[in-house]
């Protein structure tokens, strides 16, 4: 009997031009609702705190809750979809995010409330590394670069978008809506994935689960993101923050360890002996800060500093994302016509320079001249990330796809909620210095002078690419 003839994982899924076009924006819809809803739900703390009859500090549950299990998650998600189908796997993550939401609109109590974030969490975390999966495996190469510049959009938009749209569904609905928006969004995608998105090949392996592995890589990412997001907290105590992110540390050399053993890793360390991969992801992460940490920062020094309305706040950052969606119209040229290196060296100091432009904001600068600022920082940002997220893939096989997609997913996650401890810690060592509990918009300014800086340092990282870095991404016309 002939034995059946395996697919070839080192080429990418034939797919129609149509679907191709139309799959970055499948994901992107994943990719906002997961951003969004990592963000949106904080402006409406205190008005879910007096329906579920909690107080606005527990509250912050609700938020904490979803990050951990987003975070225990993600590593998980290439294995799930190389044992089960990457088809399969999103559509299951977009039903299990969407039916989450509508619980968590339901809960009638905090606990309720958590339960539900959680398995949101877990939805989320599955839904965006297999989407991009999916990406990766059905799109060539030269044409990933206009792919992930469409698809890191969101990504850009979510952070900005968030609080604002937070406020304005609790100032003109109720704060159920900041949940129940995501179930016509996630109809339409499971729609469009049955519509435009076909199985990918399987290799036929049985890929059985590294439950040690999974176990020590879940502990390691649930420690190091309430560690840094415990930075952000002011009524959490420092040594906790020390402890937890120890004890994450500690996992991890605990998962370094047995992954050296291992025949197959849920996460495939190896990766890091790429070196395209490597520096997207370490100098990529210092980028990264940013994300997280540029509309942490915006709303204490517009809210806080300066008083103004969360709308009113919301509408200057939302430049940012502006800037983000202008960029992505010349992203791949730029790339094309520069090369990776020039461009992520470059462009990493001018990112970082942008965001030092934000310590000059006083109570007196124009509204219009704040949002001209932040309008030309999403631009340089928006660049930063294209470059970064294609370079990762880069020097990938087909058939590591799945892997390097969870890693890179775990990374940004690290990366983002790192960002905001780093701007948080700074926030409250500045307050020392003075000798004050009491925020005033000079300790805000010193946050972005440090956040800019790490950016910057991005750079000397970026220099060390081979001027050919990122030649099978670059356009064959």
């Amino acid at each position: 009997m002939q034995q059946a003839k395996l697919p070839n994982l080192d080429e990418p899924e034939a797919v129609p031009e149509k679907s191709r076009r139309i799959l970055p924006f499948i994901v992107g819809c994943a990719l906002l609702m997961q951003m969004l809803d990592a963000t949106v739900v904080t402006t409406a703390l205190p008005s879910m705190a007096r329906e579920l009859g909690s107080n606005p500090i527990e509250m912050n549950l609700a938020i904490t809750s979803y990050l951990i299990s987003t975070a225990v998650f993600v590593p998980i998600s290439g294995w799930a979809a190389d044992r089960y189908g990457a088809r399969k796997v999103f559509i299951a993550a977009i039903v299990l995010f969407s039916l989450s939401s509508l619980t968590c609109a339901l809960s009638q109590t905090l606990s309720q409330l958590v339960i539900s974030r959680i398995v949101q969490g877990l939805g989320g975390a599955m839904m965006v590394p297999v989407g991009r999966i999916i990406l990766l495996r059905s799109i060539p190469k030269h044409e990933l670069i206009k792919a992930m510049a469409l698809l890191s959009m969101p990504a850009l938009i979510g952070p900005m978008a968030g609080p604002p749209l937070g406020g304005l569904l609790v100032t003109y609905a109720s704060w159920h809506w900041i949940f129940l928006i995501n179930i016509p969004i996630g109809s339409l995608g499971i729609w469009m994935v049955l519509k435009h998105v076909r199985e990918l090949p399987s290799d036929g392996l049985s890929h059985p689960l590294d439950f040690w592995g999974f176990i020590l890589s879940g502990l390691c990412m649930a420690c190091l993101v309430s560690g840094f997001e415990t930075l952000g907290n002011s009524g959490s105590s420092p040594s906790l923050s020390i402890i937890l992110m120890a004890l994450g540390l500690i996992a991890g050399w605990g998962y370094t360890m047995h992954a050296r053993k291992h025949p197959e890793p849920i996460l495939n360390l190896s990766l890091l002996k790429i070196q395209t991969f490597r520096i997207a992801m370490l100098a990529g992460n210092l980028c990264r800060f940013s994300i997280g940490a540029t509309p942490y920062l915006l709303a204490l020094l517009l809210q806080v500093g300066f008083g103004m309305s969360a709308l009113a706040a919301g509408l200057i950052t939302f430049a940012g994302a502006i800037g983000s969606l202008a960029m992505k119209m010349a992203a791949p040229r730029i790339l094309n016509r520069w090369g990776y290196r020039k461009v992520l060296t470059i462009n990493a100091i001018f990112t970082g320079l942008s965001l030092m432009i934000c310590a000059t904001f006083t109570q007196e600068t124009p509204g219009l001249v704040m949002m001209a600022i932040l309008l030309l920082g999403g631009f340089f940002r928006s660049l930063q990330f294209t470059a970064v997220n294609t370079l990762a893939y880069a020097d990938i096989r087909q058939a590591d796809m799945s892997r390097a997609s969870s890693f890179a997913a775990m990374g940004q996650q690290l990366g983002i909620s790192f960002g905001v401890g780093v701007a948080a810690e700074t926030l409250s060592i500045s307050m020392a210095i003075r000798g004050s509990q009491t925020l005033i918009p000079q300790d805000v300014l010193v946050g972005f002078l440090v956040i800019g800086a790490l950016c910057s340092l991005a750079a000397l990282s970026f220099w060390r690419l081979s001027s050919t870095a990122g030649a099978s991404l670059r356009n064959r016309a």
